[in-house]
């Protein structure tokens, strides 16, 4: 806040209904013997991810780059216009030492050429930039950086490299880095548009939700911003500005009076890159605040524990099961394979040729395996010692399998929306066949309930078990967040574990999304950035296994899983 309080003391602002005026920052303003940096442009129109785009860029190097070192990264949406007054900025507070040497990106959103005189052209801004996904952050890691900066040393530090936008501009810059912290992680928006354009308006619950992002993000606003048929600006960022400071970010704002427009800003822009970029030369790291959050990650997560590979180089992982020995058993489903991941960490093939096995479970006895055959669809089961196979169901189209502690089978049939049930020494049977869909399936932990995911929908069913297997009382009852631009808006919630406290996690497009009893999503966990989402989930004790595509990867958290195979547990009644 130090760096505000200069601001502030200046801020002699004329606001009307008409105008406002702001003093012009002393660093805004070309200074005596500071050496100007040289700023190029270009034109890149070779986008695959925006189809047909053409769009202006600038790139600005300082005079202090010298090609030796990797240079810090800055870039900024709605560019061009940035490009006007930024690199004076820069140009002040690098020769001062009060930032690093950076390299400025200017980059404008993407325009698909008018067809003829007679028809517009089409303006992608809003379609680039208002989407809550991660279509920008893609386009700006793939596409344009590789050729705008192709001839440059910029760092791969993401603790170095920044985003800065207005309004559309702002929510882009903020998403691309929420998106892809492994690669950004400190962010300017003013006026930002967390509104409901295009999912824009469910960040706030969202960075609540999810699982703290190491992020610095500076934001600015005024309180005769917009107020349109999509939401306040005024109340959106604030709203905003609370859930960081819940969630417990590195976080700061400037509030004032204006409306939306870059004039306040601009005036706050050299004060706000000293906060944002403060302790770059001795410790640039980019942190999380647990002992500053209220997330449910305190008590869910280890802080310092993240993700770690167990194997990779698969088609597609899926159907990860853990025997009661502590082995970790996976399929690779496109090649028709089963892998075994020994308690030390080896990883072996187990059984080829397995018509294409997608969900896997033990039975009690931690000898049977039970396996969804693709092809020729068929449950079946092997021992693991002897590699014995037994069907114990055909023409069917299984998913996903459970086995109980009391020997009972469930599995799920997505093409006929189906679970069947097979108790001990009796043929499959329909438990329940009304769901809006079925995918996963996985018994509660005390084993009362069978759950059932909807890959296309957005919830996860619960139905109870009655004394011959079958389900009733079936619910749409997990309700679960759904990425809110995606253009495949489906959860795509797929395989499910539970544990001894009687949360429900739930492998879905967003990340795994943990669930109480009374069917809320507490937290999300995101897998590692840049992976695939997760299809599968298991546990092992405290260790979360989870299928990423090619990859299997683990987590040690607090919680402890309950597996079917074990005896059912109570666990404590739920706050309501």
């Amino acid at each position: 806040m130090k760096y505000f309080c200069l601001v502030a003391s200046l801020w002699l602002t004329v606001l009307s209904a008409q105008e406002e005026v702001y003093p012009v920052h002393p660093d805004m303003k070309k200074q005596d013997g500071v050496p100007a940096g040289v700023v190029t442009k270009g034109v890149f129109d070779q986008s695959e991810i925006y189809p047909g785009t053409s769009r202006d860029y600038a790139v600005y190097v300082p005079a202090q780059y010298d090609g030796k070192a990797p240079a810090a990264l800055m870039v900024f949406q709605d560019g061009m216009s940035y490009a006007k007054t930024v690199p004076v900025a820069f140009d002040n507070l690098i020769h001062k030492g009060e930032m690093p040497v950076t390299i400025g990106l200017f980059i404008n959103p993407g325009v698909v050429p008018a067809l003829n005189e007679n028809s517009l052209p089409r303006y992608n801004r809003s379609f680039e930039y208002d989407a809550a996904d991660g279509r920008y952050a893609r386009f700006l890691l793939e596409e344009i950086m590789p050729v705008a900066l192709k001839d440059l040393k910029v760092t791969a530090d993401p603790n170095l490299r920044a985003l800065c936008g207005s309004s559309s501009g702002g929510i882009a810059a903020f998403q691309a880095a929420w998106e892809r912290p492994d690669q950004f992680r400190r962010v300017f928006t003013t006026v930002g548009t967390y509104v409901g354009l295009r999912g824009g308006n469910e960040l706030p619950v969202l960075v609540r939700k999810m699982e703290p992002k190491p992020l610095r993000i500076f934001l600015q606003d005024g309180s005769n911003d917009n107020n349109l048929y999509c939401g306040s600006w005024w109340v959106a960022n604030q709203d905003m500005l609370a859930s960081f400071q819940w969630a417990g970010y590195e976080v700061n704002h400037e509030w004032g009076k204006g409306g939306h427009n870059r004039k306040h800003g601009n005036a706050i822009f050299p004060d706000v890159m000293r906060w944002l970029w403060e302790g770059w030369e001795d410790s640039p790291e980019v942190k999380t605040h647990p002992d500053k959050s209220q997330s449910k990650a305190n008590e869910f997560l280890i802080e310092g524990e993240d993700w770690e590979l167990v194997s990779e180089g698969h088609e597609f992982t899926e159907g990860p099961a853990v025997s009661p020995h502590g082995d970790l058993f996976f399929t690779d489903l496109q090649s028709s394979k089963i892998w075994r991941v020994a308690a030390d960490g080896e990883v072996s093939l187990l059984k080829e040729d397995t018509g294409g096995t997608n969900g896997l479970a033990f039975a009690p006895d931690g000898k049977t395996l039970y396996g969804c055959q693709r092809e020729p669809g068929r449950l079946v089961s092997w021992n693991i010692d002897s590699g014995e196979m037994t069907v114990h169901a055909e023409n069917v189209k299984p998913n996903d399998v459970v086995v109980a502690h009391d020997g009972t089978v469930y599995f799920s049939e997505p093409r006929s929306k189906t679970i069947w049930v097979m108790a001990p020494g009796e043929k499959p049977k329909v438990a329940f066949d009304d769901f809006s869909g079925v995918n996963g399936v996985v018994l509660s932990t005390d084993q009362s309930l069978v759950y059932a995911a909807d890959f296309s929908g957005r919830f996860v069913w619960s139905a109870q078990r009655k004394g011959d297997g079958t389900l009733v009382y079936a619910q749409p009852y997990y309700h679960l967040h759904l990425p809110p631009a995606s253009v495949d808006v489906k959860s795509q919630a797929d395989g499910m574990a539970v544990t001894e406290e009687g949360w429900l996690f739930v492998a879905t497009q967003m990340g795994i999304q943990i669930c109480d009893q009374p069917g809320r999503v507490h937290l999300i966990v995101p897998t590692p950035f840049g992976e695939r989402h997760p299809s599968n989930l298991a546990f092992d004790g405290k260790t979360l296994y989870a299928t990423c595509g090619t990859k299997v990867f683990k987590r040690t958290i607090k919680l402890k899983g309950a597996n079917a195979w074990a005896a059912p547990i109570k666990p404590a009644k739920p706050r309501l």
